[in-house]
């Protein structure tokens, strides 16, 4: 996984860019990728691993009638984790990841139901005019398998809006399309 995340790190920094990123699901294993590569610190800002959905709310300013209603696995509060890190942390890109893991479904979610998203700069993403973008992932696998399939997933998601929506996401549109397996 680390040569995505050697990737992305590289455009950001020829970009003169920078990356923040919030975490649920991944429990930090985003970050972890980011900063394993040599050099990590020209790009990245750092993280906010957000398990507890207060701290959604609180740290990343996830509207709380949203979480309310409809949990912290959704594709809203994916996109606002995005936004909220890449506001609270100063960098021009956010990403998050949100998602069951298992072993047991959560806010009536089940279990490899996950939501990567990516926040950027005014008009650099493609394919949105809002500035966030939402991949919706539905995973198969163990605990492990889903957390790792996220973080490529979410990696995948970047490097795409970095290289101007040329995909790199095939493996995980792959899976979605046909139904997990």
């Amino acid at each position: 996984m680390t040569n995505a995340a050697a990737d992305v790190l590289r455009l950001l920094t020829v970009r003169g860019e920078t990356l923040a990123v919030a975490e649920s699901l991944t429990g930090g294993l985003v970050a972890a990728e980011l900063a394993a590569v040599p050099g990590a610190s020209k790009a990245f800002r750092g993280s906010v691993t957000a398990y507890a959905t207060d701290l959604k709310r609180n740290v990343l300013g996830v509207d709380g009638a949203l979480l309310e209603a409809r949990g912290a696995v959704d594709p809203q509060v994916a996109a606002q984790m995005a936004t909220g890190v890449r506001k609270v942390l100063g960098a021009d890109w956010g990403i998050s990841t949100t998602g069951v893991a298992g072993p047991e479904p959560q806010d009536g979610q089940p279990v490899g139901t996950v939501y990567v998203a990516v926040a950027g700069p005014a008009g650099a993403l493609s394919g949105t005019t809002s500035g966030e973008k939402v991949t919706p992932l539905r995973l198969n696998g163990s605990r492990t398998e889903i957390r790792r399939e996220s973080v490529r997933s979410v990696l995948a998601l970047l490097l795409e809006q970095l290289a101007g929506g040329q995909t790199g996401n095939e493996r995980a549109q792959d899976t979605e399309q046909n139904g997990g397996t």
